[in-house]
């Protein structure tokens, strides 16, 4: 039985214009509903071509035998999925979303997939850009009234070269007791109380201060939460049922919970409260929903997919860069190895798009281990991509 997760929340905001206030949101509720639901096929699938069962058997035991052996191993659980044009291949589920209530994760259980959620803020911003609602050159300042540093770009954000440094490393601004908000950090950056790091585009320094900003660039533009908003702009069209942004606090216990190896619960804090550089709950069924529509020119322009996966860093030498919203490794055979890792507290990711096979593979645990990043070993059976173990 599929089931659907139904995100019900009651927003009362103020928006920002000439001479009003700051957006403020004053109150949200959440629930979680189990509905069941029919499958909806992707309106942006690409005309791939099918798999045949052959291939689809050989692959299987491929994955299978590696996922055994390399990573599902020494009480490894978490939701693994590998696709090719658009078709899964293996996919496998294990272990509790909620340890103590014995609930088990399964192919419609969202977790958290930190960092990788940053692809779908990234492709939420893009999709703006394609609807001609923003620019990727414009300044953060006209469209968030007040931020300041007129050198910082959408554009820069993506690619981490802003010169913002990281929230959680503000030295005398933070309590550590009370959450942290994304208006919270934006009042900071508009206080000039913590200098950039460096002069905007000049460098490359990743920090989630970056997608915290983007997120709410999304809520400036649509005038809607970010968690409406990515509904709007990926989820629905998308048709990803059990996909979510999760806002509000008084929500973690009605979410996938956070582990340490040992299964002891992680405990929340108060950086736990701002999104868009993570707080993103997806499934991998849904995530690869959003891996194939990329691969289709009427979900996101082949001009902006580009753009999204070049490099903009070359201040040192190396092979590692960093596109809009993708990691790259730009390898020997002079193509880039696109992907994106992830982790926060127990929560650790991986997502790996093999562009020219049309391959996708999709890793996610809420049980601390480093072993969710070995998925980088995979992609040799699926091509050329001479790559090396990477871990963030």
């Amino acid at each position: 039985m599929k089931y659907n997760y139904l995100i019900s929340l009651t927003l009362l905001a103020s928006l920002s214009m000439l001479g009003c206030k700051e957006k403020e949101i004053h109150k949200e509720t959440f629930s979680v509903e189990k509905k069941e639901t029919k499958e909806i096929k992707n309106p942006y699938l690409p005309d791939f071509p099918a798999l045949t069962q052959s291939y689809i058997a050989q692959k299987s035991k491929e994955v299978e035998d590696f996922y055994l052996k390399h990573i599902k191993k020494s009480g490894y659980t978490g939701s693994f999925l590998v696709a090719k044009n658009g078709q899964i291949i293996y996919e496998n589920y294990s272990g509790f979303s909620n340890k103590k209530n014995q609930e088990l994760i399964d192919k419609e259980t969202p977790l958290h997939v930190a960092s990788v959620g940053k692809v779908v803020t990234a492709v939420s911003i893009l999709r703006l850009v394609d609807a001609g609602k923003i620019s990727l050159d414009q300044s953060i300042e006209s469209i968030i009234p007040g931020f300041g540093n007129p050198g910082i770009t959408v554009r820069t954000l993506l690619n981490h070269r802003s010169g913002l440094s990281y929230y959680g490393y503000y030295q005398n601004i933070w309590d550590n007791v009370t959450p942290i908000s994304n208006q919270d950090v934006i009042d900071v950056i508009k206080s000039k109380k913590v200098p950039l790091s460096f002069t905007p585009d000049t460098r490359f320094t990743y920090s989630n201060t970056n997608y915290v900003v983007l997120a709410s660039v999304v809520e400036a533009v649509t005038k809607k939460s970010f968690h409406q908003a990515v509904k709007e702009l990926i989820f629905e069209p998308l048709n990803m049922q059990n996909s979510f942004v999760m806002d509000n606090l008084e929500v973690k216990d009605q979410v996938t919970q956070s582990y340490k190896s040992n299964y002891a619960l992680m405990p929340w804090d108060y950086m736990d409260a701002t999104y868009g550089d993570k707080n993103i709950y997806l499934t991998p069924r849904d995530f690869l929903k959003l891996d194939t529509a990329l691969y289709s020119d009427a979900f996101l322009s082949s001009e902006l997919k580009q753009q999204m996966f070049q490099g903009y860093s070359y201040e040192t030498k190396g092979k590692k860069n960093y596109g809009l919203g993708f990691r790259l490794i730009e390898m020997d055979n002079n193509e880039n190895y696109t992907y994106h890792n992830g982790w926060w507290r127990g929560n650790t990711s991986s997502y790996i798009r093999l562009n020219k096979d049309n391959v996708c593979i999709i890793l996610f645990s809420n049980k601390y281990s480093n072993s969710t990043y070995k998925t980088i070993s995979l992609s040799h059976h699926f091509g050329d991509y001479p790559v090396k173990n990477i871990t963030m």
